[in-house]
């Protein structure tokens, strides 16, 4: 490309993200080297111009483009003062560059405490650091052009790049199918992935060909275990010390230059982050919450009883389902690649609310996966040390059987289906929860087990042509996991997948479409390195999940205002389809269409919807899958085309 376009596609890419930091724009360009950065701002922290990115160290080493916040930036600069560092502004970026200088990107990195995404240009050895933090907060796309390393924030930023390969990876699409969500390394697309989470990159120029990629890894799961120390004292200490942590934790992320406040939904979760965020704030923090005229996902109610105790500025705001339809045709856009999350809806709702008085937010985020707070951690071991009694080839031939059943004929003489098989967290009616229990019985061990547990569709139901998910963590997981007890193998694999790749990743769209910071205080890696040493008793106890977590609660809150079944944010999609979303649904479902994309099947897809329109059959989450994919081929289309005429 000749420099002159540089410029110019440095700013288109940067311009799409400008929901992202709808503040300022900034690019940089260094072409002896072949190496430019854009960045979108948000305004945090420092507003004035000395907080301006892309920028460069004092001494004119480094040069930085960066998403996130370090936390710990103020105890940071103090040290690096010391060390004789002077500071023009007040940014975290300005501290970041001075611990490039002083310790160097790779030790420097491990020091900073908070979500980021990052990269930074080295100008004396002539290479280009990308790193993202611990957990995946922060998105980090990577990939290739031709010969050059192309990245960005969303995948939105390096589609628009002339020659991007726009070929869809069928093996994404297969881990999509069965997942809700794209689990990285991959992306929806084969010419572009995601930086795994704690991973720091390092890029050199080669000769003619693609720059030469070293890969560190500064932070995993598996580490943070292998390093775990037991945490000493009796229970009440051990609620002692994940409040102090907590309180630090929520301490650092208060800082801002901007008006910021909680979400709220009255879980334990969030409920224990407003607590602790209204117990050392001089003033009543702002709460936001959104409530459904439906009262089965109605949980305004009890957010609004908890932000009442706790004396806090409390909004909510209640959503009518033409509301909430009315985003389902932009949720391709903002997701930027598929995502089968229902819940995608309501956390772009109470953004959106919470975006018209804050500029940062504080989130429950992390809880269940870090403090047990899945049921299906429960049902799964059950049921598994019931069913991995019998042999597998047993299992198979029991499962066909069942399978072969018709659903009226289980359904007219096993209606005490319902309840036992309830009990293991199956859904529906009594031969959608048969079949679904005979199809896990085919699992040759415990891990593809739990696998068919989290799955939506999988390898039997044959739905994506040509599809393969043999290389995910989940399929084939390494040696130290299959080493764990269940109960801590559910909870990595959720953290390492689950956790950064479909909730983080929602969340992250969903705030940052209308330029709100999500902060997650129970994601600080400390708070997750404290959990991760926790045995079992103190997380789980007498049929109560989160048990650590809830009695850091409860010093707060009334149990009464807490102790209720889990709810979740979840949407009924299941009535939509048969009502609202039935036109739009069908269109997306053509048999004709699907034939002619060749990248699903179109029996499984419309024996699905012929069954779930008719009643016969609960299988919304399924088909939101399909749903979400076809929608967002279609704005795949629609901008290749743009981009097409654009040339």
């Amino acid at each position: 490309m000749p420099a002159p376009d540089v410029p110019a596609l440095l700013n288109r890419m940067a311009s799409t993200l400008t929901h992202r930091g709808p503040d300022d724009q900034g690019i940089w360009i260094e072409p002896s080297a072949g190496v430019g950065l854009a960045h979108r701002r948000l305004s945090i922290q420092d507003l004035s111009p000395l907080g301006a990115q892309p920028m460069r160290s004092a001494g004119g080493r480094f040069v930085i483009a960066y998403n996130g916040e370090v936390y710990n930036f103020p105890d940071l600069r103090s040290e690096l003062k010391m060390r004789g560092h002077s500071f023009r502004g007040g940014s975290d970026t300005e501290v970041m560059l001075a611990a490039f200088e002083e310790w160097g990107v790779r030790d420097a990195v491990p020091r900073f405490v908070g979500m980021l995404a990052f990269a930074v240009w080295d100008d004396t050895d002539q290479c280009l650091w990308l790193c993202r933090d611990r957990l995946g907060v922060k998105p980090l796309y990577v990939g290739h052009v031709g010969n050059s390393l192309v990245f960005g924030s969303e995948l939105k930023s390096v589609r628009c790049i002339p020659g991007f390969d726009r070929t869809v990876d069928r093996e994404a699409l297969t881990l999509f199918m069965r997942h809700d969500y794209v689990p990285g390394p991959h992306s929806i697309y084969g010419s572009v992935g995601k930086l795994p989470p704690g991973v720091l990159a390092r890029y050199k120029a080669s000769a003619g060909g693609r720059p030469l990629e070293t890969r560190y890894t500064w932070w995993s799961v598996e580490q943070a275990m292998s390093n775990a120390i037991a945490i000493p004292g009796d229970d009440e200490s051990a609620i002692q010390q994940l409040e102090a942590l907590l309180l630090d934790s929520i301490r650092m992320r208060m800082i801002a230059d901007v008006p910021l406040g909680v979400l709220l939904s009255g879980g334990i979760d969030s409920s224990t982050v407003t607590a602790l965020t209204q117990s050392i704030s001089v003033s009543p923090v702002k709460t936001f919450t959104i409530g459904f005229e439906d009262e089965r996902f109605d949980e305004a109610g009890h957010a609004h009883s908890v932000a009442r105790h706790l004396g806090t500025e409390h909004t909510e705001l209640y959503i009518s389902p033409n509301d909430a339809l009315k985003v389902v045709p932009r949720l391709a856009t903002i997701f930027d690649e598929p995502c089968g999350d229902s819940s995608q809806i309501p956390t772009l709702l109470v953004s959106q609310l919470a975006r018209h008085r804050v500029t940062v937010a504080l989130s429950g985020d992390g809880g269940d996966e870090f403090f047990h707070g899945y049921g299906r951690y429960t049902t799964a071991e059950s049921l598994w040390r019931r069913l991995g009694r019998v042999p597998h080839g047993l299992r198979s031939i029991a499962a066909q059987l069942v399978e072969g059943l018709p659903s009226a004929l289980i359904d007219a003489t096993l209606p005490w289906a319902s309840e036992r098989f309830g009990q293991y967290g199956a859904r529906g009616t009594p031969s959608q929860r048969l079949h679904r229990l005979a199809r896990l019985a085919r699992e040759p061990d415990w891990f593809h087990f739990y696998r068919g547990i989290v799955s939506r569709w999988s390898e039997y139901d044959g739905v994506v042509t040509q599809g393969s998910d043999a290389g995910h963590l989940l399929a084939d997981p390494p040696a130290w996991m299959r080493a764990l007890s269940p109960s801590a193998y559910m909870a990595t694999a959720d953290i390492q997948s689950y956790l950064c790749d479909d909730i983080l990743a929602k969340v992250d769209r969903a705030s940052m479409s209308c330029g709100l910071e999500l902060r997650e205080p129970l994601l600080d890696h400390r708070v997750a390195e404290f959990a991760l040493a926790l045995p079992l008793t103190r997380k789980y106890r007498n049929g109560q999940m989160k048990w650590l977590l809830r009695h850091v609660a409860y010093r707060h809150v009334p149990a009464v205002l807490l102790d209720r079944p889990k709810q979740g944010f979840e949407m009924p999609v299941g009535a939509w389809l048969r009502g609202p979303l039935r036109d739009w649904a069908e269109a997306l479902l053509d048999p004709r269409r699907l034939a002619a994309d060749g990248f699903l099947n179109p029996e499984p897809v419309r024996r699905c919807w012929e069954d779930h329109v008719s009643g016969r059959r609960e299988f919304a989450g399924k088909l939101w899958d399909v749903l979400m994919f076809q929608s967002w081929m279609d704005e795949e289309r629609r901008e290749s085309s743009t981009a097409r005429k654009n040339v």
